[in-house]
């Protein structure tokens, strides 16, 4: 990733004092210098920090050091001013705000170091376990003010928590950046998603851009200033505008595409000149959804899974090797893939009974397939797959390639000419292409062209408080897309029919996968 000289949000100033030949007002004159540091044409000014600026100026022979920000429309803001030789930290928190879990980092605003991190569970999840659940609750009596509490007391307590550790107060922070999808974000502000799932699904805010923390009810600096990143619409969220910023897809000479997995698939295709952006249902069956042992990732779920094509032993891999309690989206992928190409699921993800031994029976008439018997596992039940599980898989993965090739053929490009191919988010961090190729959910490019970006969430909204320069870029980016609306796609379902096969009705495209009919 290209990376840009870092331009930080605070800068010492030094002032020329007045005098009889220069009777500029305090304000004006620290303004001036501000407009300089931010390259803006104007400076806020709160009316609490003019109170204290007189005496401040003169306490400090006219330098001090300024924590600054912008709004949107450009005008700079001072945000917090302090003695040149301050020895209190001036810090920035980052929050990726997702569905499931919350991460917050606290920045070194003065030398873009990372102080700490934590990561909890979205307190919402006691209300519903996805956006539609939630948004469904906001039309009860208090709905939406009780989800909006949740998430901020939850912020609140572990940003305590978190300072405590960092041996820091939350006062110390004084810049914000918040990057989450739409709903997350009009529940943070305590706006009404309500029609969002309503035709013709429209947010009641795309440009939230720069409030207080104070309106929020963050417990932080009270003039702390927060960026929540912008959405493109309901379907399209200000963690992708995030993830866009953190791999500098914006600005690359070279086409490439960012792929992120969650409750949707979201796609971003494009260089510094255009960029293409869809979403499409692809994710529940790899986020929980696919399994009755489905869940995220964590400690004892299985990430990964091979089977000795001999003796058709499975080798299972569990987060932190504990024992397997659940299965996660790149661990649903592997067996797949594993299953595939030990020919115990055919090319429609059909379980094989004959290839498949003792771990095979019928319950109710449903095939099932044990993973790991009751005693090895961390729950005490046998932990397996139905043959619906597979068959959702199937309908999940021939998604995702379709929302591939669809993105790609709308701008006349083959997948195959994609040098550089970024995934995003926990299922980035933990997928193996190859696995993913194998059963035809991503394109069967060279693996070395495969990235994955990690919380690219978390990632661009500390990118903001780390160099003031990423800040315009934020609503460039959100400017530049074009969606592509895949319910309106005449191709979508044509193509989707033919990904419903290991790898594909038309195996040309796999030349890597091998069969299982292979020696």
């Amino acid at each position: 990733m290209t990376r840009t000289q870092d331009h930080r949000w605070v800068e010492t100033v030094t002032l020329s004092p007045p005098s009889l030949g220069d009777n500029t007002a305090d304000a004006d004159r620290l303004e001036a210098a501000l407009k300089k540091a931010l390259g803006t044409r104007t400076v806020h000014l709160d009316l609490n920090l003019l109170k204290q600026l007189p005496e401040r100026l003169r306490e400090w022979n006219y330098r001090a050091t300024a924590v600054m920000f912008k709004d949107c429309s450009g005008t700079g803001i001072l945000v917090h001013l302090a003695a040149p030789d301050a020895i209190d930290a001036l810090c920035g928190l980052a929050v990726d705000l997702g569905t499931t879990r919350v991460v917050l980092r606290i920045i070194d605003l003065c030398t873009g170091q990372h102080r700490g991190e934590s990561v909890f569970d979205n307190p919402q999840l006691s209300v519903g376990p996805d956006v539609l659940a939630r948004i469904h609750h906001v039309e009860k009596t208090g709905g939406l003010s009780q989800l909006n509490r949740l998430i901020i007391d939850g912020i609140n307590h572990e940003l305590q928590d978190l300072c405590n550790r960092c041996g820091i107060s939350p006062e110390n922070i004084h810049l914000m950046s918040v990057a989450g999808n739409t709903a997350m974000t009009h529940l943070l502000l305590g706006l009404n998603p309500r029609w969002m799932i309503r035709e013709p699904y429209i947010p009641a805010v795309n440009r939230p851009g720069v409030v207080t923390a104070v309106e929020l009810g963050i417990h932080v600096h009270p003039t702390a200033r927060v960026l929540v990143f912008p959405n493109v619409g309901s379907y399209f969220g200000g963690d992708l505008i995030a993830g866009i910023l953190y791999c500098d897809l914006d600005q690359r000479e070279e086409t490439a595409i960012l792929v992120d997995v969650g409750t949707n698939a979201e796609v971003v295709l494009g260089n510094r000149n255009w960029m293409m952006a869809c979403a499409g249902a692809a994710g529940p069956a790899l986020e929980g959804g696919v399994t009755r042992m489905g869940t995220t990732a964590g400690p004892g779920v299985i990430d990964r899974i091979t089977i000795d094509p001999v003796s058709m032993a499975l080798d299972i891999h569990t987060i932190g090797d504990q024992p397997p309690r659940g299965i996660c989206g790149s661990g649903v992928i592997d067996l797949a893939a594993a299953l595939f190409r030990s020919g115990m699921i055919d090319i429609r993800g059909k379980l094989l009974p004959e290839r498949c031994g003792d771990r095979f029976h019928l319950k109710d008439g449903l095939g099932h397939l044990t993973l790991v018997p009751a005693g090895q596992s961390a729950t005490g039940e046998d932990l397996g797959v139905t043959q619906a599980d597979l068959d959702s898989l199937v309908r999940s993965k021939a998604a995702m390639y379709t929302i591939l090739e669809t993105i790609t053929g709308s701008v006349g490009m083959q997948q195959q000419d994609l040098e550089t191919f970024f995934v995003a988010g926990t299922f980035g961090a933990f997928i193996d292409p190859a696995s993913a190729i194998t059963i035809g959910m991503i394109p069967d490019l060279p693996l070395e062209r495969y990235h994955s970006l990690g919380n690219s969430s978390l990632g661009g909204a500390t990118r903001v408080l780390e160099n003031s320069g990423c800040f315009d870029r934020v609503n460039q980016i959100r400017d530049g897309i074009t969606y592509l609306e895949l319910n309106v796609n005449q191709d979508f379902m044509n193509r989707f029919s033919a990904a419903k096969f290991l790898p594909h009705t038309d195996i040309s495209r796999f030349p890597s996968v091998r069969w299982p009919a292979d020696p």
